[in-house]
């Protein structure tokens, strides 16, 4: 067997011999039989040799460990930001836009009156309005909220409500429908608002009574607007007006609230 006597120094050879030495102590005071017999045909420096190569090969693998350092990983803590609180709808009151009527041409009628269609109740400072299905979204309660003010804008701007939707801007529908009459204390005891499809603006009103299904032919339709342009016409039967949503749009696109007659009760 090849000695790898050319890899050892004189220091290690020195302290190999007497760790040899105290090993071979150790075990002749402890023990009071041997353990360990070396037979005589071994020459004396061959076990010596023996345990000097297993120290080295001990050296070589501890040489070869690497202690891993440990990781503690970071967590960082992000603190997210308190996002407003969103409304849920009451109820979802638009119908699929599949049902939708078709348009109608050569008649004063809006286009979802050419067939019976379902309609929402509800009633603005003793008003009652009917507003067909297909022109609504979601209704929304007041209860426990408060609507956002933004500066600048008119009366009839009640604020911002924050929706699934987005944010709705809320509309004091009794100053459109009933200006000339108006009070200030229309504005106490509103419970809902209504979402109008296709537009970021809802209907404030006091009370959502139900729906119903009304014919075209049960309706005293308006052939000429006049001021009141949102009023399509009234069902004498419920004793109700019947909103155009898509006049009233036009008439808040326009800015039309700058004509309206002056409040003579503020």
């Amino acid at each position: 067997m090849n000695r790898p006597v050319e890899l050892k120094t004189r220091p290690q050879l020195a302290l190999e011999s007497y760790l040899d030495a105290l090993l071979q102590d150790a075990t002749a005071e402890e023990l009071p039989e041997p353990i360990l017999v070396l037979e005589p045909a071994v020459e004396p420096d061959s076990t010596l040799d023996e345990f000097q190569l297993a120290v080295l090969e001990e050296q070589a693998r501890d040489a070869q460990v690497v202690v891993a350092p440990v990781v503690v990983p970071i967590v960082p803590v992000v603190v997210a930001p308190v996002a407003p609180v969103v409304v849920e709808p009451v109820v979802e009151v638009h119908l699929p836009p599949s049902i939708t009527p078709p348009p109608v041409t050569g008649d004063d009628r809006p286009s979802w009156a050419a067939e019976p269609f379902e309609c929402l109740l509800f009633d603005v400072a003793g008003l009652t309005l009917a507003v067909p299905l297909v022109c609504l979204g979601s209704i929304y309660s007041l209860e426990g909220q408060e609507l956002t003010p933004l500066f600048g804008q008119p009366e009839w701007f009640l604020g911002i409500l924050p929706s699934q939707a987005g944010n709705l801007k809320v509309l004091d529908t009794a100053r459109w429908v009933m200006p000339d009459r108006y009070r200030d204390d229309f504005r106490q005891g509103l419970q809902y608002v209504i979402s109008v499809q296709g537009y970021e603006w809802g209907l404030a009103v006091h009370q959502v009574s139900r729906s119903l299904r009304l014919d075209p032919n049960e309706i005293k339709w308006r052939s000429h607007r006049g001021q009141r342009p949102w009023l399509a016409g009234t069902v004498i039967e419920h004793m109700c007006a019947l909103l155009d949503v898509a006049e009233l749009a036009e008439l808040i696109a326009s800015g039309a609230v700058k004509s309206m007659p002056l409040n003579k009760h503020s």
